[in-house]
């Protein structure tokens, strides 16, 4: 993992009390108190905390005009009054100043029974989705089920059909993971269309999942020794049905009733659906009825029509479950503005269906060069990873993008490398590098348009 490209200084205001031994001598209280107002008088503090460089930028940007002091010694307005009481919000809202911060629903649906709604990516922070930006896909609408009326029925292969009431899934042991979860359709393979990071790659979201193992309900039922495949089908409009390798249904699938600490909302499943960490999003079946065990997948609509990859020789890819390496720079991204030449700090996500994002690199010169960018903890598998690379822009036109490899080995790949072994005729799992182009002004476009 690759270093700050950055030093930190230490704070000037203690720098004379060090003896030849490098300790510090203990100072009055008195001492302390004079110490700590020469040290923020001198803008140590900010010097101590950002990179050399560009803590000179950031003063600049941060120098206050001729009515700054009048301005700080005014009490501002929410000191005049008390504020909202508790309870006129049961549930809690975001600040009404956060209100651009929603979920991206493309101009260009028509079909609102086969929808989507997108993340606002470059809006976030940290890896984790709030439940209310979580993207959406949806194939027949968004159902109303009662969760006293909704029930799942395990069958097939198995030595006892049983039926399960949401509250009797309820009562088996609990997990909680933070995985994310991606369409295979993000984005479209053809032609990476979109202006901004939402637009290209918001199908994206990471959330905490909470729920029962499926592995668990399965040996409760029972398997048989010829079970191979499990057939989920869900509770929508759709009949959403997929097959389930046994194997993955046995290592770490989940039935999932609650997102990040509350119950599953609407559009995410509720009150009950299938997650596979790592597969693409149309296998984790939400309003999850029916789960069959059979001796071989069904072949529905859905895995065979659908989420295939089509290869020039006129066959197919297909049961390509697991979504590959992947990232993104979200900041700065398309639709964003660079303010002036200095320090940037380039961040984005970066993901793996096969495990941990083992390093990121990132070009500053259209790929001619990639240097490591510094990966925030945590660290998960099968989850989204932040990082950041420290960057002096020079105000000269570039382009900037990132690359993953996962801890399996494998890199993420050019958009020009996929088309070389795939060809144009694909429609699904894109996991190719997205390049950003920044102009002389600090604009930032997508390179690919």
């Amino acid at each position: 993992m690759a270093k700050d490209n950055f030093k930190r200084s230490k704070p000037t205001a203690l720098l004379d009390d060090e003896n030849d031994s490098g300790s510090i001598k203990p100072d009055s209280p008195d001492e302390t108190m004079r110490k700590r107002r020469r040290f923020l008088q001198s803008g140590g503090a900010l010097i101590g905390v950002a990179a050399a460089g560009a803590a000179q930028s950031l003063a600049h940007a941060a120098t206050p005009d001729a009515t700054a002091p009048q301005t700080l010694a005014a009490i501002p307005d929410s000191m005049r009054a008390p504020g909202t009481p508790i309870g006129t919000q049961p549930y809690g809202t975001p600040s009404p100043f956060e209100n651009r911060v929603v979920r991206n629903v493309p101009a260009n649906q028509t079909q609102y029974w086969s929808s989507t709604s997108r993340s606002p990516l470059a809006e976030l922070d940290g890896i984790i989705t709030p439940s209310g930006l979580f993207y959406e896909r949806h194939h027949a609408g968004v159902p109303a089920i009662d969760p006293a009326k909704h029930r799942l029925m395990v069958h097939g292969l198995v030595e006892r059909p049983l039926v399960f009431s949401v509250d009797e899934l309820r009562r088996f042991p609990s997990v909680s993971r933070i995985h994310f979860l991606e369409c295979s359709g993000n984005p479209v393979y053809k032609k990476p269309y979109g202006k901004t990071a939402s637009d290209l790659v918001g199908l994206v979201s990471c959330a905490e999942w909470t729920g029962v193992t499926l592995a668990t309900v399965l040996k409760e039922s029972g398997l048989q020794s010829n079970a191979k495949w499990v057939v989920a089908e869900g509770a929508d409009g759709a009949g959403m049905t997929r097959s389930i390798p046994i194997e993955k249904c046995l290592e770490d699938a989940l039935l999932v009733y609650s997102q990040n600490g509350e119950r599953l909302r609407p559009e995410q499943g509720y009150p009950v659906r299938l997650f596979l960490p790592g597969f693409e999003g149309n296998m984790s079946v939400k309003w999850l009825r029916r789960l069959k065990v059979t001796d071989a997948p069904v072949y529905s609509r859905e895995e065979t029509a659908k989420y295939t990859d089509l290869l020039p020789s006129g066959k197919a890819r297909q049961f390509t479950f697991y979504m590959e390496a992947k990232s993104i720079i979200t900041s700065p991204s398309g639709g964003q503005q660079i303010p002036d030449p200095g320090f940037v700090e380039i961040r984005g996500i970066a993901w793996s269906g096969h495990g941990k994002v083992a390093k990121v690199e990132v070009s500053v010169d259209g790929g001619k060069s990639w240097s490591e960018a510094v990966l925030q903890e945590p660290v998960l598998t099968r989850a989204l990873t932040r990082f950041r690379f420290a960057w002096q822009w020079d105000g000269i036109p570039t382009v900037i993008q990132s690359r993953a490899t996962d801890d399996t080995g494998y890199v993420q790949p050019s958009f020009g490398d996929l088309l070389d072994v795939r060809g144009d005729n694909s429609y699904y799992h894109n996991n190719a590098v997205q390049p950003w182009q920044i102009a002389a002004d600090g604009s930032v476009s997508n390179a690919n348009v």
